[in-house]
Formats: C-alpha cells, sequence, structure tokens
C-alpha cells in the first residue's frame, strides 16, 4: 500500500487536489492527529515533469537494508511493478504483465514509421474533363481543360443525326477536374481518391435524370484512362461498356478519321435501340 503522504505526493503532482479538514465543525469529534508532511515550495513545473520526477525517486530509492525482514520484500516487489504501470501511463502504453522487456519490446515497432511517410508524400492524381449525356443513358466524355467549340458540337450532332440518335435537347457539357482544389493536400492513394472523386460526381448527377448505361469518350488521356480502368472495351471503375474513339478536334481536321469512324455507326445504333450486343 503506498502511504498517505506519499499518495498526497502524487495526487498533488497529477494536478489532483486532495481535501483535508482543517477546521473542527461544531459538536463533531476531534479529527485523529495525522503527520500530514508540507511539501516544499519549489519552482513552478508542469504535472507530467512532476510525477515523472516522484517515479525516479521511487525506482532510485535503497532496498537493500530493508530485505531483511520477510514482509518488506514483498513491498519492494509490489512498488516497481505501480511504478512501471504508471510509467507506462505516462508513455501512452496499455501495463502488461512483462516488467523489464516492456519499453524494449513497445520502441521496436516505431521504425517502419519512415516508410508509411513516404507513402504520404504522393501528390494527386490530376486531368480535366468535360462530361455530356445523352438522355441520361450515355456517358460523353472529352478529357480537355475546355469545353468542345461549337465546330465540334455541330460534328458530334451529325454523326449522331447519322447514326438514327435522336435526342430531344441539345448537349451541353459540363467541366469536371481533379483535384477539386489546387492546392490538394498529398494522400497515400491518388488513384483511388481520383476513381472515388469520379464516381462521387456523376452519383451526384443522378438527380438530374443521368442513369448511365454506356461511355463514349473521345480522345486518350493517359490519366484519364487510368482512372477509368479501361480493359476490354470497359470501365471497370464505372462498370460500364466503353467505346474509345478519336479526340473532337481530330475528327475535325481528318477525312481518315471520319472514315474509320463511319462503320461504328450502325453499331452505335443498335447499341441506342437497346441491342448492346453489337461492339
Amino acid at each position: 500500500m503506498v502511504g498517505d503522504v506519499q499518495r498526497l505526493q502524487y495526487l498533488e503532482a497529477m494536478g489532483l487536489g486532495a481535501w483535508t479538514s482543517r477546521y473542527r465543525l461544531p459538536n463533531a469529534l476531534p479529527t485523529p492527529a495525522c503527520e500530514w508532511e508540507t511539501p516544499p515550495a519549489e519552482a513552478p513545473t508542469s504535472h507530467g515533469a512532476r510525477l515523472q520526477a516522484l517515479l525516479d525517486d521511487t525506482v532510485r530509492a535503497p532496498s537493500t537494508g530493508e530485505t531483511s525482514s520477510g514482509a518488506t520484500p514483498s513491498r519492494d516487489t509490489g512498488k516497481p511493478a505501480s511504478s512501471g504501470s504508471a510509467r507506462a501511463l505516462l508513455l501512452g502504453d496499455a501495463p502488461t504483465e512483462s516488467s523489464s522487456s516492456t519499453p524494449e519490446v513497445a520502441a521496436e515497432p516505431a521504425a517502419p514509421a519512415a516508410d508509411v511517410g513516404e507513402t504520404e508524400t504522393q501528390a494527386a492524381l490530376r486531368y480535366d474533363l468535360q462530361v455530356a449525356a445523352l438522355e441520361g443513358r450515355w456517358l460523353l466524355l472529352v478529357p480537355e481543360a475546355t469545353v468542345p467549340d461549337r465546330t465540334a458540337l455541330e460534328l458530334l450532332g451529325n454523326l449522331l443525326r447519322v447514326a438514327g440518335i435522336a435526342v430531344d435537347a441539345a448537349l451541353e457539357f459540363r467541366s469536371f477536374q481533379w483535384p477539386l482544389v489546387d492546392n490538394a493536400p498529398m494522400t497515400t492513394a491518388p488513384l483511388d481518391d481520383a476513381r472515388d472523386g469520379l464516381r462521387a460526381y456523376l452519383a451526384g448527377q443522378a438527380r438530374r435524370g443521368w442513369r448511365p448505361e454506356r461511355l463514349v469518350v473521345f480522345g486518350q488521356d493517359a490519366s484519364l484512362n487510368e482512372v477509368l480502368a479501361l480493359e476490354e472495351a470497359r470501365s471497370e471503375t464505372l462498370d460500364l461498356p466503353c467505346w474509345t474513339l478519336p479526340a473532337l478536334a481530330t475528327l475535325k481536321s481528318s477525312a481518315a478519321a471520319k472514315r474509320a469512324l463511319w462503320p461504328q455507326l450502325t453499331a452505335w445504333r443498335e447499341a441506342w435501340a437497346g441491342h448492346d450486343d453489337a461492339s
């Protein structure tokens, strides 16, 4: 058992005041006399430092002269255990049954911390995207920083008419960029974050009636292809079949690109009509 004086010192070092009666209430019995030692005045220090000093004094206390009696060793063996538990609480570790080897074992897992820190220094994956939806069914993606110009929109409208796809409203492209802010913080998984950001944006467009069935990408972009996870004419990220076509700027200026795209317009017509077995 820790003595009353030492217990009060521990409580006082931890910033916990102990209440002691200093006045005799009317008709009350006198308080038994106790030896209360007044701690000497000292320079103001933090509670943690004062408690650590008390623990160090307990560890440095001589035990050779007290081992003569049979009852003393039991108290000595109990005090180091309690001081070790208090020291473990100061260090933020839970007390365990092992005594001397606990500090060394607890300190070793700190070595791989450098590897974890290195993964946190990766910059966010960046890409710009223009997104439109055909009747909410087909997603048209253009990996560019600016909205397609009037000529590109007219060319896209002509291709849809040739394929027999009639839409009630004109196409309206919306800009999307990742990351959403320029000074984005470092991340441990930039690719996963970029994919989650695109999925969250498209999920938010569901209130506009978007229920995508197919993906059409005009142009190539390494970052976007990685985000979409394009494999075998399918986007694994969005879980949609995908057509990868030349960029709109290439289709505007190249007659060969138009001729190469012409046979695929039949597949557009069948897919729009609901016959997705054509590729």
